[in-house]
């Protein structure tokens, strides 16, 4: 492989631990993801995981860090000062950029005193600190690279973990991807449901039709997501071949968890434009949680993709 142009680190759902919650701040869905979280998800997700993740994420010394989403898991007050706290300590926003998942939108709540904590990091450049979902879809150009956000979070009944990206959002998208093709970046898509339409009922992205329609209209060189808290690998037909979509498991999954280890990918990116190359590296926690090891690579050329191995 030649030296890359850029690096950029994906990481999603850390779901940081859980704080107390009041009586009164537990009503409607917020109580059945309190007794979730209690009855199980306390132990599939570790704070000593995801530090180990970071540890290895930073030691690595990534260009850019991409987070797509779910850093809280039934949207408290406090699990927004927490995630933030959290953020600062992983980068400055210009060397994160963040997008939200469905639990950081868990229950509808004023964007001032939870979203808007972490709008320095939700703001595409040149943008104040995010105010509010019209942001949506940013843009940060880094080197060679166009990181493109979408919000999938929206709030949602009990027993639904759905997102939906609507028509505005999905419409402005497209302008923005095409405009970027034309200058010849290598356009990454940052969103936290998969946008597939394979996807449980309960647990889809509502207009991933939609969204496949925009992207084989107008194309990119990776769709980067989180959510099902597993590394997989999809494909949207595009313009000039399949688009890769790749999912990241989730970064605090405890060793011996449901899903696997926690993990990060680490995503080099060489070539040119309308010759992107993307080799990525998967890196998984060891059983010990004292560090990471490589655990399979990908390689994405311009008109096609296979597995490699170190």
């Amino acid at each position: 492989m030649t030296r890359p142009l850029f690096t950029l680190a994906h990481l999603s759902d850390p779901h940081l631990p859980m704080p107390p919650a009041r009586a009164g701040e537990l009503l409607g869905k917020r109580l059945t993801g309190y007794v979730n979280w209690w009855r199980g998800r306390v132990r599939l997700h570790r704070p000593e995981a995801l530090a180990g993740i970071v540890a290895d994420l930073q030691a690595a010394r990534p260009d850019h860090i991409a987070v797509t989403g779910d850093l809280v898991n039934i949207s408290l007050p406090d699990e927004f000062q927490r995630a933030a706290a959290w953020l600062a300590a992983l980068g400055a926003p210009h060397d994160v950029t963040l997008v939200p998942g469905n639990h950081d939108v868990y229950v509808a709540s004023r964007w001032s005193g939870t979203l808007g904590l972490w709008g320095a990091w939700l703001a595409g450049d040149g943008a104040p600190p995010a105010a509010s979902f019209d942001v949506f879809p940013t843009l940060r150009r880094r080197g060679p690279v166009a990181l493109v956000g979408l919000s999938s979070g929206v709030p949602k009944p009990p027993f639904f973990a759905t997102g939906t990206l609507g028509e505005a959002q999905v419409a402005r998208a497209e302008r923005l991807l095409a405009d970027l093709g034309r200058e010849g970046l290598c356009r990454i898509v940052l969103i936290h449901h998969p946008p597939l339409t394979t996807e449980k009922r309960l647990k889809r992205l509502t207009d991933a039709a939609a969204f496949q329609a925009m992207i084989r209209r107008v194309g990119c060189e990776i769709v980067l997501h989180g959510h099902n808290h597993r590394s997989e690998l999809a494909r949207i037909a595009g313009p000039s071949g399949p688009v890769p979509v790749l999912g990241v498991a989730s970064a605090s999954a405890a060793p011996d968890s449901k899903y696997g280890a926690a993990r990060y990918h680490l995503i080099r990116v060489s070539g040119a434009a309308g010759a992107w190359r993307l080799d990525v590296e998967m890196r998984r926690l060891d059983a010990d949680g004292a560090g990471c090891t490589s655990d399979g690579y990908l390689i994405f050329l311009p008109d096609r993709e296979r597995p490699a191995r170190s």
